[in-house]
């Protein structure tokens, strides 16, 4: 039996990409809302002011993840609600979520519910931001109100959403909010967000808050474009950038040397803001790990790069966000885990893709979101096979989203949004994965 009776089958949302009501409840903005009013930074100009209405639509949405068949639903918290000024709690904002989760509840649909991703509110950043050692204190404060509110309520706690992209992505190649573009800032950004991790973790200890806690990551496999030396370097240093900046200090208590000397080349740091005990923090015991999967890549050496490498040529089908379809690499992926970090329960807490939708008859046809979908669940089916210890697994999104920079020009969701009408239709793969459900409960496996 490949998936055991009480695993977790879910869907995944954050609160900026579908909550909308930006500025309802006391909410006030964030760095997000800040960089869709920047010109030319999201497409189409969109804007995430109404997303998805899930802010005043949630019963609807929770009645439908109810008729998929969820167990779960991953949700995240949006900071600038619940502390729309620094040190100002909001107990409207936090009456939202708790409304949502007594509607889940009686749905039988547990909470798995992440305290960051990626929305900081603009005050935050006005003072500096994850640049600034005191906002660990912010996210703290922030944490531990989430805590005392929705403790008893929430069944898995996640304390960031891939810090990867919202240290690196946002503050080191500034291709996200903030738009922060230098080395040494990427390093400070995400080392702050690991630590508020940690101190987290040793908060949500000392309050003996019900639940597991955990961390999720964005994970890549890569494989060289060639077998020379240098493609193969050029691997090394994209799992070092990705994958072991942050594996390594949440469970061995220290960064990657060779990224370490590789950072220290390319900018003037000392690493003077890892402080006495920080990593010892980090590395502080946690309950499982969330693994989000997307892609596998191909890499190619490139010297002049900040890591040496870059993208390398591939013929795998590709989703129309141009990334592989490759559900083998997530069973490698989830293999190497096993022997390099961790034996901790795993969650896939992400794992999606983007197609063209096709409307027939006011039916929405998605034939290769329904493939994607399969493979991967058979890939997940596969790893348990070998002992691996998938324990849950959500699908990224239960609905059409604003996806970040891309708008509402990507859709990934399972269930189509109609961005004039804000009407709900679910999809072919919302069936399937229905079917799925049914079946894996019926049988312990996939079938067919």
């Amino acid at each position: 039996m490949s998936f055991s009776n009480d695993f977790l089958f879910g869907a995944a949302t954050a609160a900026f990409q579908v909550e909308g009501a930006v500025s309802e409840g006391g909410r006030t903005m964030s760095i997000w809302d800040t960089e869709f009013r920047t010109p030319g930074r999201i497409s189409n100009g969109d804007t995430a002011d109404i997303a998805c209405d899930h802010y005043h639509r949630y019963p609807e949405d929770v009645a439908l993840m109810r008729d998929l068949g969820l167990n779960s639903y991953r949700f995240s918290i949006s900071w600038s609600r619940i502390f729309p000024q620094m040190g100002q709690y909001n107990p409207e904002g936090m009456q939202f979520y708790k409304k949502l989760l007594e509607e889940l509840k009686k749905s039988g649909i547990c909470a798995a519910v992440t305290i960051y991703h990626w929305d900081l509110p603009q005050w935050a950043q006005d003072q500096g931001g994850w640049l600034n050692r005191a906002c660990v204190d912010w996210y703290l404060d922030f944490a531990k109100k989430c805590f005392e509110e929705l403790d008893g309520a929430v069944a898995l706690w996640i304390t960031h959403n891939e810090p990867y992209c919202a240290s690196f992505l946002g503050h080191q190649i500034g291709v996200f909010a903030p738009n922060i573009a230098t080395v040494e800032k990427g390093l400070i950004a995400a080392h702050h967000m690991l630590l508020s991790h940690g101190k987290a973790v040793r908060l949500f200890r000392h309050m003996g808050i019900k639940g597991k806690i955990g961390i999720t990551l964005n994970l890549g496999y890569y494989y060289p474009e060639t077998e020379r030396f240098t493609d193969k370097l050029a691997v090394t240093m994209s799992e070092g950038y990705v994958n072991r900046w942050f594996l390594e200090p949440l469970f061995h208590k220290r960064y990657p040397q060779e990224m370490l000397t590789l950072f220290a080349a390319r900018s003037s740091t000392d690493f003077g803001f890892i402080k006495e005990g920080d990593n010892e923090c980090i590395a502080a015991p946690i309950d499982f790990l969330g693994v989000n999967f997307y892609s596998s890549s191909v890499i190619r050496y490139a010297p002049t790069a900040l890591c040496l490498n870059t993208s390398g040529y591939s013929s795998r089908k590709k989703t129309s966000m141009g990334w592989d379809v490759d559900p083998d690499a997530l069973v490698k992926l989830l293999k190497r885990i096993r022997e390099q970090d961790t034996d901790l329960p795993i969650y896939i807490t992400e794992n999606g893709s983007a197609w063209e939708d096709q409307i027939v008859d006011g039916e929405i046809h998605d034939p290769d979101r329904c493939e994607y979908l399969l493979k991967h669940l058979k890939a997940v089916s596969s790893a348990n096979s070998l002992g691996l210890n998938v324990v849950g697994y959500y699908y990224w999104s239960i609905m059409d989203n604003f996806e970040w920079n891309e708008g509402f020009s990507k859709r990934f969701g399972i269930i189509h949004v109609d961005y004039d009408t804000l009407k709900r239709t679910p999809k072919d793969s919302y069936y399937l994965y229905q079917k799925c459900i049914k079946q894996i409960r019926n049988s312990g496996d996939i079938i067919g």
